[in-house]
């Protein structure tokens, strides 16, 4: 009796080692699979095609003047196809499901659901080229981010138009320096809807379209020793006939070990109001948006990796908004100042991307005196939210 007890017992240990050791095997299988392997046990042989699910969601507590509202918000939810076809043919497609698929009216008849949607091609000798949607080689650290990864951007990049059809031409000048030049159209939608355009029957509009509404843009991307990464642009686009906007931006960061940290500057001289901003502090000018538009923006994040799975942050935004020549009665100068300032930290349970946040958002908007006499006035809103980030790989 004892020896089968003891029989039994050794048995019923060695399976609970053999099943601790194959969960143990299971679970790193899990990081670093997709969910089709995991579902299937297949392992993907190949990079044709690849999956992924990018999301980011939270509940939101919003104060103004008190609080506001508290709600459930998915802020991300883009599905994501990519792969190599052989050694020089690529493409890649992104298209956010929450929202409207429809392209009437866009110039390259294309919803703005779809962020990317293009081939890329490997020339030989270092140059490469992208044909199709895809982002603006714009510079900036944060702007070339998986959006996921943002919970509030700047009104600089909120306010612009991101992702556009045309050429890409890349050139590797060696494995840590890169240079691209990129020709896309310079907006998505009508020439009326992106400058506030509006003329009565038989009137003829103050502006007009030009005939080649392009972007040019000159990108360099650098990294030294992976410690200093520099993503530095300029662009100019044509707005309307005679009328361009000039953007200059101007990405850092720095990493060393758990501490990481960028800083950007970004400037945009529009000849046409093309963010809006200072069209909705001066109205109108003669059934268009505002002329002569300037705008500022420096964004900073650090990031300290205290422990292995934990990552706090602070971040900081300081950003005007002003006319770069006298409108009429309006004066020539500063009319807005905005300052952003967030902190929270972030759990990551796998060595994924997967995390979990907490998160403070708050933003101040103090307007001049000349704003205030057009009839702004100050204001703060705030932002608590809980949530979590993941680029789960389907396939």
């Amino acid at each position: 009796m004892i020896k089968k007890l003891t029989f039994i017992l050794l048995t019923a240990g060695c399976t609970q080692i053999m099943y601790a050791q194959s969960t143990e095997k299971n679970e790193k299988f899990l990081e670093n699979k997709t969910l089709f392997e995991e579902l299937t046990n297949v392992k993907k042989k190949q990079d044709k095609f690849n999956l992924f699910l990018n999301m980011q969601g939270s509940f939101d507590a919003n104060f103004r003047d008190g609080f506001e509202e508290g709600a459930f918000k998915m802020r991300q939810l883009r599905i994501e196809a990519k792969g190599n076809i052989n050694n020089w043919l690529s493409y890649r497609y992104r298209q956010r499901l929450n929202r409207s698929n429809d392209s009437s009216g866009n110039i390259d008849n294309l919803p703005t659901s779809i962020d990317i949607v293009g081939i890329g091609v490997k020339l030989g000798k270092g140059f490469s080229i992208f044909a199709g949607k895809q982002c603006t080689a714009y510079g900036g650290i944060e702007f070339d981010l998986n959006p996921i990864e943002i919970y509030e951007y700047s009104d600089m990049i909120e306010n612009m138009s991101n992702f556009m059809t045309g050429l890409n031409i890349g050139y590797d000048i060696n494995a840590h320096q890169q240079l691209n030049l990129q020709i896309l159209d310079s907006r998505n939608g009508s020439f009326n809807k992106t400058y506030g355009v509006e003329t009565e029957d038989g009137e003829q509009p103050a502006i007009e379209s030009g005939k080649l509404p392009l972007v040019y843009t000159l990108n360099w991307n650098g990294n030294f020793n992976d410690i200093f990464k520099t993503r530095w642009s300029a662009s100019i686009m044509n707005e309307a006939k005679d009328k361009n906007l000039y953007y200059f931006a101007f990405g850092n960061e720095l990493n060393l070990n758990k501490f990481n940290m960028f800083l950007d500057f970004m400037y945009s001289k529009e000849g046409i109001d093309r963010k809006g901003i200072m069209t909705g502090i001066t109205g109108s000018m003669e059934g268009h948006n505002a002329f002569d538009a300037g705008y500022f923006s420096m964004v900073t994040k650090l990031n300290y990796r205290f422990l292995p799975k934990w990552n706090a942050f602070v971040k900081g935004m300081y950003e005007t908004a002003s006319l770069t020549k006298q409108q009429g009665d309006l004066e020539k100068g500063k009319y807005r100042t905005a300052w952003g300032y967030f902190a929270g930290v972030e759990f990551y349970p796998m060595n994924t991307n997967l995390h979990f946040f907490l998160t403070y958002v708050g933003r101040s908007y103090d307007f001049t005196a000349r704003a205030k006499a057009l009839g702004q006035e100050n204001y703060s809103t705030n932002r608590v939210s809980v949530g979590f980030i993941y680029q789960l790989p389907m396939f």
